[in-house]
């Protein structure tokens, strides 16, 4: 494994010595001279609203950033935890990481009982959807925002704090400089075991582990939040970092690793040499990861290479089988090739786990209908979460489909509570569709697969007052590998998710 490299922040920058921050007076108890006692440490809290499932890398990164440099850290994870006094208690920094819809829906719901618990703190949000929601974050009276490579601009604005500088921000809002890395600290997270587990075809289960080998992404698509962030780039973390992040949650117990790179075929060389190194020294050691279709199908012959390093299954940005929402969306593959990388992976024994935004303004009720049909030809119904099924076009600020000719006209002024531009369906029985998807998605979220598909077939025929074709003679497909949290970022958060607050 490649040696980590040196300290980068030690190096430019001194831990303060006692005699640098304030001293608290005591008598000493003889009666002499007062003694002089360090002030306590200052204590940042970084706090991570919600991530898939998983243990996260942008806490955990940071927090070995600021121990190095004397700060003492707490983290907090409100999958798992709740916000508490004990965690947030003598804070003077508050950072949580907006890494996305669902993340920064619960985060915004978070933040009067953050300030409660922690009145004297500094709160600074963090991650793709900070700078994007800029205005309104302000307005609730966040003082510092940070996006891109956040980890530079951080850890200047807690130096900033404990010198005493609390005025305006002076960090960039969207920092993309290279970040070195130190080894993640995840020591104060919820134990590996208790995060999103791996479920196998047949019941058993993985203990899973979370990487990131790169961050950003050089493609341009139009509705993902990645884009006015990184505007088409993308940033590699050290592959010594990444094989030290891995090694010390396989000792945790993980037997399995999520990538959780917006695509790890970015920079293919890059993740061949983690992938070379982490199959060497942990031979049975499985991954997912996260690739556009574009990418398997440029990249197919790489697929045997996954296989062999332990890759079970892929997820893919598909987001619709219709040719003419493909191009509004700029993704850059067809209907056509979506089956292509299908058969491609499944030829190479890697489940594929397709994504979708099925309900956009050029959705009609026959393309939903559509696309329910193409899961059933390709037997892909267990390779869907339902969520998927009901998941709405979100436009935030910043979004690249503003950038399209006319798009603006069809939307609402921004709505601060759905973080986005509202829009309405020409046709307003998709928008009811919508609404009875998601609804019976949350309803039955303990259900089956299957079961669920069988009603969302249903209503989908009953939008168009069809009877709805019988499936019991239909193959379903088989089981894939799976993360046991079947929810996404896109989603809105359930009433469960928002019970930590």
């Amino acid at each position: 494994m490649p040696a980590l490299p040196a300290n980068p922040w030690l190096k430019r920058r001194r831990v303060p010595r006692p005699s640098d921050e304030a001293t608290m007076n005591a008598r000493d108890p003889a009666g002499g001279e007062a003694l002089a006692l360090p002030a306590s440490p200052f204590k940042v809290a970084l706090v991570n609203p919600y991530e898939l499932g998983r243990q996260s890398f942008n806490l955990a990164a940071p927090a070995a950033l600021l121990k190095a440099c004397g700060f003492d850290v707490a983290c907090l994870d409100l999958a798992l935890q709740k916000l508490d006094t004990d965690t947030l208690r003598g804070a003077r920094l508050v950072a949580i990481h907006l890494g996305m819809h669902t993340a920064t829906r619960i985060a915004v719901a978070a933040l009067p009982k953050v300030r409660a618990l922690a009145p004297l703190a500094h709160v600074c949000m963090y991650g793709l959807y900070a700078p994007m929601n800029q205005v309104l974050l302000r307005g609730l009276g966040v003082q510092t925002l940070l996006g891109g490579e956040f980890e530079t601009g951080l850890l200047a604005l807690a130096e900033r704090l404990r010198g005493g500088d609390g005025g305006p921000q002076r960090e960039p809002l969207v920092g993309l400089s290279r970040v070195k890395f130190l080894k993640p600290d995840r020591t104060g997270l919820p134990q590996l075991g208790r995060y999103a587990r791996l479920l196998l075809p047949g019941g058993a289960s993985k203990v899973v582990g979370f990487a990131e080998t790169t961050r950003g992404c050089k493609h341009l698509c139009r509705h993902c939040p990645v884009v006015p962030v990184y505007q088409g780039r993308f940033r590699a973390v050290e592959v010594g970092v990444v094989l030290a992040d891995i090694e010390q949650q396989v000792v945790a117990g993980a037997t399995h690793i999520s990538f959780g790179d917006p695509d790890f075929l970015n920079g293919p060389t890059h993740a061949l040499r983690v992938l070379g190194a982490m199959h060497a020294r942990h031979p049975k050691l499985t991954f997912d990861a996260t690739i556009k279709i574009q990418h398997l199908l440029g990249h197919a012959e790489l697929l045997p290479v996954l296989r062999d390093c332990g890759c079970l299954f892929v997820t893919s940005a598909v987001e619709a089988v219709d040719d003419r929402i493909l191009a509004c969306l700029e993704k850059h593959h067809s209907r056509a090739d979506f089956e292509r990388a299908l058969k491609l992976c499944l030829a190479n024994g890697i489940a594929l786990a397709p994504t979708f935004v099925p309900f956009t303004p050029w959705t009609t009720l026959e393309g939903y209908l559509d696309l329910l049909n193409e899961l059933v030809r390709l037997k892909l119904r267990e390779a869907v979460p339902p969520v998927q099924l009901a998941i709405r076009l979100l436009v935030p600020e910043g979004s690249y489909l503003l950038r399209m000719p006319g798009f603006a006209d069809r939307l609402a002024p921004f709505d601060p509570n759905l973080l986005g531009y509202p829009w309405h369906h020409a046709d307003p029985r998709v928008d009811a569709l919508q609404r009875e998807v998601q609804a019976l998605v949350m309803r039955m979220e303990s259900a089956s697969r299957a079961e669920v598909f069988e009603e969302i077939w249903r209503l989908a025929h009953a939008a168009l007052e069809r009877q709805a074709p019988s499936l019991a003679c239909t193959d379903p497909g088989q089981p894939i590998p799976r993360l046991s949290e079947p929810w996404y970022c896109c989603a809105e958060p359930t009433d469960l998710q928002l019970q930590s607050l």
